[in-house]
Formats: C-alpha cells, sequence, structure tokens
C-alpha cells in the first residue's frame, strides 16, 4: 500500500479523507470547519517551507 503526501494528494481525495475522518452525526457546519481547519494548515505549512515566516519578537511587536 503506497501513502501519499498532502502534497501528492488531489483536492478531492483530501476532502474525502477530512470528510471520512468525521462521526456520522457531524453536522455541515462541523465538517466545513475541519475543512477550514485543514486548507489553513496546509497554507501555513506551505508559507514555512516558502520561508514566508515572522519572527516571535516581530509577531509580539505586531500583536502590541
Amino acid at each position: 500500500m503506497k501513502i501519499e503526501t498532502i502534497e501528492q494528494q488531489t483536492p478531492k481525495s483530501i476532502i474525502h479523507s477530512i470528510v471520512d475522518a468525521q462521526p456520522d452525526d457531524a453536522s455541515f457546519e462541523e465538517i466545513m470547519r475541519e475543512l477550514a481547519f485543514n486548507r489553513m494548515v496546509e497554507k501555513g505549512l506551505a508559507d514555512s517551507r516558502a520561508g514566508r515566516v515572522v519572527s516571535e519578537e516581530d509577531a509580539l511587536r505586531r500583536i502590541k
């Protein structure tokens, strides 16, 4: 069995795996939240891999 990384999966297969992982009684809103969360995490990881990061000091300064 070949295991694909997120980069190798199609958007459709990613969505299927996220939806399939939800309990049968999950609401539409809960599923949509999981899909959105996954997308945000993947975008953040892509930014990190591409070097689009902010130092902790800069982040703290921006928050103030």
